[in-house]
């Protein structure tokens, strides 16, 4: 068989391609979808790069909102507290004691309290002590309740006397029971002056009480001093907020808004407010879902009261904590964001929220940003992807008009001999020396940065080898229509794989000389810091060079690697496994980026156990079955695989090769030869025993060979994949 290139079984991995005219079709519909694969996943970066920055912005409102959220809910914990003990300080003075102690008895004394209350001493030394104290600390009022829920002392005298309403004794009687307390705002059912010091009744207000005790410590009356909801306890709650439409408000079990909203006059305008000067949302508004944007414009079909609870209020009244920046409908329908949380100690519940518009609208400015920049790029790359395929067209053409001239710089193109997956392999004869040449060419439709750095890169590795039995590099080069190629000698002969696949099991003298020329080979390649990595029986070609029979040729140094070298880093992936299935030592598939020059010495060795048996070390349905094999089952010795004796030595020296541990293997090319030069043959394989085969053969195998390079090409075992890969059958 015609054998002329180290990169023949290379090229002819793409397998069922009948011509370049259908290779030509299928790479251009492979361009295409690849252009559309790029542009998808260009949209998938993008779209994730949204999701990250969408994830990123929910994320700090998320935090943003919590964080107001809570510190308004310290706040009001740290002024509950502080009402608390303002009003236990005053609960606990003498004045205040003995006061409760002389209004008891003499409440109990006659048939009509309120009138005899409004006019005894004991009122007027409380009223002179308190009055200056509530003035001090801000408070509007005050009243000391008895345990018969009446009130027996108060600033205004037109409620001495009177008893508790039915929604204010439980708060009295839990005070009374030894426990300062601060009430939820409710209606005063008193006259009260609101904020242009009119008496009105129904206006919201809190009460801060505390126990008034005897000398035994007993509980025997309750002093409550009357607070403005809207002084502090709403104040707080302004204070943080989030952007222009933020607010946090409270609210009571059935959702009713116990604060004053920031936003009052736009409830009027939407009609959740009576539109009246003194209208307020404290304790008027309920927090209800009208389940359409009221502030669009847009009308609830359903009343007041047959609206569900926001679903923040709802979550927070259930008695849950939590946060929600997806969006929800707030009790004007408005899409908004927020964070709650449910106060059992005070029965109420606390909540943050902001408009999705304002929250967001960074994030809506970089959709928009992102859409049109996307949609500016997709255009552009449309454009440049119609007019780089106008330029390869117009590339193509003059790149075969360069071939159909059959001229390649100095090189004459003869006969086309071999075509694969990365190009096309011409018999040549240089124009002055006359000399027959291989010249590998890229093919026309293939080109692309990474064939041409493959392309480079096995030129300028395979040129530093000089040895006689590597295939030499002649030239390289690039023609000005942009055609790469370089130029190697040209030879005639078998490679092994078909030589034991047509004439079966070598002598073993034969198998010693071929395998002491492999290392000859293999010696410099690692005496310079270069390993195969892809040592085969077809990557080893016999032939008739010099007038000396059996002559080897290593092939295919396309796979070499540079021990301790970065230089082809970019052309093979950290971590993959390269080479062929059938020829992999165990750490080539476990470790690949450990592998030295003993890969290629375990290499020689199944190279070997196949000349000798006929059959390669391992077989299996797939690649992942064969790897496995490598790494784990032991070989089996030839002299078993053939079921007759084998030299001992030689069988020694190809099991050691064949060892799991790289350890156990010859070190170096060079010390292989040197055992292999140890073998006692038998059946010594001479020049003459050579001399006479090749007579026999000659003929037989350069007829067969031509005929079948005329014909097609070779499909390559090599394969590159990673260890994690999904099993694929061995072509």
């Amino acid at each position: 068989m015609k054998q002329f290139s180290s990169f023949e079984a290379f090229l002819s991995r793409v397998a069922g391609l009948s011509g370049s005219m259908k290779a030509t079709k299928v790479l251009r519909r492979r361009r295409w979808a690849l252009s559309i694969l790029v542009a998808l996943i260009l949209g998938a970066i993008g779209w994730r790069v949204y999701e990250s920055v969408e994830a990123a912005m929910h994320d700090r409102m998320a935090a943003e909102l919590t964080t107001i959220r809570d510190a308004d809910v310290e706040a009001l914990r740290v002024w509950m507290r502080n009402q608390e003990e303002k009003a236990q300080v005053l609960a606990q003075s003498e004045v205040v004691r003995a006061a409760a102690r002389d209004l008891a008895m003499l409440a109990d004394a006659v048939d009509s309290p309120e009138l005899v209350l409004q006019r005894t001493k004991p009122l007027a030394l409380l009223r002179s002590f308190l009055l200056p104290r509530l003035e001090l600390f801000g408070y509007g009022d005050f009243l000391r309740v008895s345990p018969s829920n009446r009130v027996a002392a108060a600033n205004d005298v037109v409620a001495i006397g009177k008893p508790l309403g039915s929604n204010q004794r439980e708060f009295f009687q839990n005070v009374l029971r030894g426990r300062p307390r601060v009430s939820l705002p409710f209606r005063s059912v008193l006259l009260l002056p609101d904020e242009k010091g009119e008496l009105k009744t129904g206006l919201p207000t809190m009460l801060t009480a505390a126990p008034v005790r005897d000398e035994g410590g007993n509980p025997v009356a309750v002093l409550a001093l009357r607070i403005r909801p809207e002084a502090e306890f709403t104040a707080i709650l302004q204070v943080a907020r989030s952007g222009k439409s933020g607010e946090t408000f409270v609210f009571d079990q059935n959702g009713l808004l116990l604060s004053q909203s920031r936003f009052d006059d736009d409830l009027k305008r939407v009609g959740l407010l009576a539109d009246l000067p003194d209208s307020r949302s404290i304790l008027t508004l309920e927090l209800r879902d009208p389940q359409v944007n009221m502030v669009a414009g847009e009308r609830p079909s359903l009343h007041r009261a047959d609206q569900p609870l926001t679903r923040l209020v709802a979550s927070a009244v259930s008695g849950k904590s939590g946060v929600n920046v997806s969006g929800f409908r707030d009790y004007r329908g408005v899409p908004s964001i927020g964070a709650w949380v449910w106060l059992p100690e005070y029965g109420f519940g606390v909540a943050s929220k902001v408009d999705v518009a304002e929250a967001y609208r960074p994030l809506y400015i970089l959709r928009f940003t992102f859409w049109g920049l996307f949609g500016l790029l997709a255009l552009c790359a449309i454009a440049i992807l119609i007019f780089l395929v106008m330029l390869e067209r117009q590339g193509n053409a003059m790149r075969r008009a360069v071939l159909a001239s059959k001229q390649l710089g100095q090189y004459t193109l003869e006969d086309r001999i071999g075509s694969g997956g990365m190009g096309t392999v011409y018999r040549a004869r240089h124009a002055l020396l006359r000399r027959p040449t291989a010249v590998k060419l890229l093919d026309i439709d293939k080109v692309s940065d990474a064939a041409i750095a493959r392309f480079e890169r096995e030129v300028q590795l395979s040129s530093q080898l000089n040895h006689p039995n590597t295939v030499a590099i002649y030239d390289y080069g690039k023609t000005p229509e942009g055609v790469f190629f370089y130029a190697m000698e040209y030879l005639d002969g078998i490679n092994l794989e078909d030589l034991v696949k047509r004439f079966g099991p070598l002598p073993e003298g034969r198998v010693v000389s071929i395998l002491r020329q492999v290392c000859g080979s293999l010696a410099e390649a690692h005496g310079i810091g270069l390993i195969h990595r892809d040592i085969k029986p077809a990557n080893i070609l016999l032939n008739q060079r010099g007038g000396l029979p059996d002559f080897v040729k290593v092939l295919d140094f396309g796979l070499v690697k540079a021990l301790g070298g970065e230089r082809e880093a970019h052309l093979t992936a950290s971590g993959s496994l390269t080479g062929t299935p059938m020829y992999l030592s165990p750490e080539a598939i476990e470790r690949p980026d450990t592998m030295d020059a003993r890969a290629d010495i375990y290499a020689i060795g199944a190279v070997g156990y196949f000349l000798l048996t006929g059959s390669p070390v391992f077989r299996g349905q797939t690649v992942v079955e064969i790897c496995m094999k490598h790494v784990r089952e032991a070989p089996e010795p030839p002299s078993l695989r053939l079921g007759r004796q084998v030299s001992a030595k030689l069988e020694a020296v190809v099991m050691s090769c064949l060892s799991k541990d790289p350890a156990g293997r010859p070190a170096r090319a060079t010390e292989l030869r040197q055992e292999l030069d140890r073998c006692d043959m038998t059946d010594a394989w001479s020049q003459e025993k050579a001399e006479a085969w090749w007579d026999q053969m000659k003929n037989e195998i350069v007829s067969e060979t031509t005929a079948s390079a005329a014909s097609s090409s070779e499909v390559s075992d090599t394969v590159a994949y990673t260890p994690a890969a999904t099993e694929k059958t061995h072509e």
